[in-house]
């Protein structure tokens, strides 16, 4: 019998989560973002749930090549754009759009020998500070992508660097405005953030979207909001067993560190889970867990392969009982992965990609 833990994608919530973010904003395309292998969901066991967007983006050229072989035949974006010159001979290949944030990519373009032009998306830096163009040079990069050859159609885009929180969008929206003004071409500023947070904003009505985390079931800008708030559901759940019961007297310690000291008797349960799984070594005692779909707590210190967890509000739990890291238990009950990630001082992202290799995967 292989050990009792279990990574499980939900289709139907990434169809749900894909339909929710097109009606806010039912005029514009949407791109599903499928990078980091589909933010550790997997791209092969996504295709089918997400195929129902305009395009998939990602960032590597092998994901581009594993989409394409899954029978997609509509766009495909390169978010970071080409590496490398021979790069390009790929994307004339494989008929991908790619972003183009540098003068670089743009010499590639020039000395690059095709047939077909390229459809490329300029980036705007409109104040993330991390890829595309000044605004002061924004023009000038236009200017030299549209005398080009080997350059078909050439659209717009930035990103958001605080659609989650107060400041908002509307500083780099304007900036991107401003730069944009008068020519020709789509544009794709929103992300999962801005696409639900700021619906009635123009720039979230642009021809394209770009919906990542809010596809995978995560708020976006939790703890302000919760997945229950903009109606998305988990995508993925991490589940496992008891393996083992201990009962505990006052001043009994549990784990590596004695972390965690029983203050009356109790019961603990051993998970098999730890961080060898993905699970985050830095979650302390109060973690939210769901032990037959009971939300409880875990104690001590997680170790490689194991967690403890408090059994007082599951009396009924034993060897062999249900437990939910996160995700969706057996019963229904959701433990959502943002809750987690909050106790581990990180994201849900992160969670997602963390799962390792080691865990088998099911799709439901």
């Amino acid at each position: 019998m292989p050990r009792p833990i279990l990574a499980t994608i939900h289709t139907e919530a990434l169809r749900h989560n894909l339909a929710r973010m097109r009606l806010a904003a039912p005029d514009a395309r949407v791109w599903a973002v499928v990078k980091a292998n589909a933010y550790g969901h997997g791209i092969e066991r996504v295709f089918e749930a997400l195929r129902g967007a305009d395009g998939f983006a990602l960032l590597d050229l092998q994901e581009a090549e594993r989409v394409r072989a899954l029978g997609w035949r509509g766009p495909i974006l390169l978010l970071e754009g080409v590496f490398e010159p021979r790069d390009l001979e790929l994307c004339s290949r494989l008929d991908l759009w790619h972003v183009v944030h540098c003068e670089q990519q743009i010499d590639w373009l020039a000395a690059h020998k095709t047939q077909q032009p390229q459809r490329v998306f300029l980036k705007l830096n409109s104040g993330m500070n991390r890829l595309g163009f000044a605004p002061a040079l924004f023009r000038a990069a236009w200017t030299r992508l549209n005398a080009l050859p080997q350059v078909d159609e050439i659209s717009f885009v930035t990103h958001f660097s605080d659609a989650d929180a107060e400041r908002g969008i509307a500083h780099q929206a304007r900036i991107f405005e401003e730069a944009t003004r008068d020519l020709p071409g789509e544009r794709s500023l929103a992300n999962s953030a801005a696409t639900l947070r700021h619906a009635q904003d123009p720039a979230v009505r642009a021809d394209w979207i770009r919906p990542g985390i809010a596809v995978y079931g995560s708020a976006p800008d939790h703890p302000e909001h919760d997945i229950v708030h903009w109606d998305l559901q988990p995508t993925l759940t991490l589940a496992s067993r008891l393996i083992g019961v201990q009962a505990l007297q006052p001043g009994d310690t549990v784990g590596y560190g004695s972390r965690f000291v029983a203050d009356a008797p109790m019961r603990i349960g051993v998970v098999a889970c730890g961080y060898a799984d993905g699970y985050p070594r830095h979650c302390g005692t109060g973690t939210p867990v769901l032990v037959e779909g009971v939300r409880t707590r875990l104690v001590g210190r997680v170790s490689m392969d194991m967690l403890a967890v408090d059994l007082s509000p599951v009396p009924q739990a034993g060897f062999g009982s249900e437990v939910t890291l996160w995700g969706r238990a057996g019963s229904g009950a959701v433990l959502p992965i943002d809750e987690v990630a909050q106790a581990a001082g990180t994201l849900g992202y992160e969670l997602m990609c963390a799962v390792a290799p080691r865990v088998p995967v099911a799709v439901d």
